[in-house]
């Protein structure tokens, strides 16, 4: 089988965060022997709209590359599909392409928040009738929570499947740092709800890892890390904490409970699916910063509450996101859409 991967974000080195997930996919559907060819930003010309802040950000700012960029996405795309059997495209604006690659394509929809306004999700609500046009071709939609699919699905959009994230499931977890850090990774924009990170946590043990436009209000971050960086991080860990209330599925969070860590997330989007109050973290109102605060040292000064919440969020992890799993399911989608 021959899969063509169309992104409009993929990781430019072992630092970049963008599109990691995407990456990831990618190397564990190599390692079940698909040949796969990815048709990302250097496979064509993004006229600078793929990186900084995300394609939906830079093509309001500069709507006259969007034309040229759709082209040259379309001409990378029918090359590298000419001899394959399917095109997988992740996100809204790669399914607007695949649907000339003349191919059988699927696409995933991941509700990046980033996006703001043409995120999926939000799209999905003010334009049901635009997701339904670019999704109505597709073999299968693939979405990466239950928080995207009830979105696609009151479009009118069908044969939807949710495939979270995968993530590493570590076969050990380490020792805890002392005193206990706080672990924040991600993105440092506005959606992140960093202020609120900040305000709750800022003079606690925090530590954190990303870049983004709000590095300013961050002074001790790492900036962005390898995924080796980000492993080691979360082996010292004690708390990971996870304040953005508009996750399509919460990455950070799912990694974290991979490790054996506690949660404490904003009670919203996706990540109500992946953090369960009291048993796999504890969730508070979005945007408070004192109940964030509070939830943070509660574990803090809680080692045996830590420990309870920190093995389930494993054992949950290790069910619902390690890679095994996660890529025989989407290898039973391609076979289904192959099968027409």
């Amino acid at each position: 089988m021959k899969v063509v991967v169309l992104t409009t974000s993929y990781p430019r080195d072992a630092q970049d965060f963008a599109g990691r997930f995407v990456a990831d996919a990618v190397d564990e559907l190599r390692r079940h022997g698909v040949d796969v060819e990815v048709v990302a930003p250097g496979a064509y010309r993004d006229w600078g709209l793929a990186y900084g802040a995300g394609v939906a950000a830079n093509a309001r700012r500069r709507p006259w590359l969007v034309p040229p960029l759709l082209v040259s996405m379309v001409r990378a795309l029918r090359r590298a599909a000419s001899d394959a059997d399917l095109v997988h495209a992740h996100w809204l604006a790669a399914a607007l392409v695949a649907r000339v690659a003349g191919r059988p394509f699927v696409v995933t929809l991941h509700g990046t928040g980033s996006a703001g306004a043409f995120s999926d999700v939000a799209l999905a609500g003010r334009r049901p009738w635009l997701v339904r046009f670019l999704l109505r071709p597709a073999r299968a939609v693939i979405c990466v929570s239950e928080t995207v699919a009830a979105a696609v699905r009151a479009c009118g959009v069908e044969r939807v499947t949710v495939i979270p994230n995968g993530v590493r499931i570590p076969d050990a977890v380490g020792t805890p740092a002392v005193p206990p850090e706080v672990l924040y990774v991600g993105r440092l924009s506005p959606e992140k709800n960093i202020d609120t990170l900040m305000e709750a946590c800022g003079d606690l043990n925090l530590v954190v890892a990303g870049d983004g436009p709000l590095r300013s209000l961050v002074p001790q971050t790492l900036g962005a890390v390898s995924n080796d960086e980000v492993a080691s991080l979360l082996e010292r860990a004690s708390v990971v904490v996870a304040p953005c209330d508009t996750e399509g599925f919460g990455l950070a969070a799912a990694e974290g409970m991979a490790y054996g860590l506690p949660v404490v997330a904003a009670a919203g989007g996706a990540l109500l699916e992946l953090v369960e109050d009291g048993v796999t973290g504890l969730l508070v109102e979005p945007r408070n910063a004192d109940a964030l605060r509070s939830a943070v040292q509660c574990l803090l000064a809680d080692d045996e509450l830590r420990r309870r919440l920190g093995a389930a969020a494993r054992a949950r992890a290790s069910a619902r996101f390690g890679w095994a799993h996660v890529t025989d399911r989407t290898l039973e989608v391609y076979r289904q859409a192959l099968a027409g």
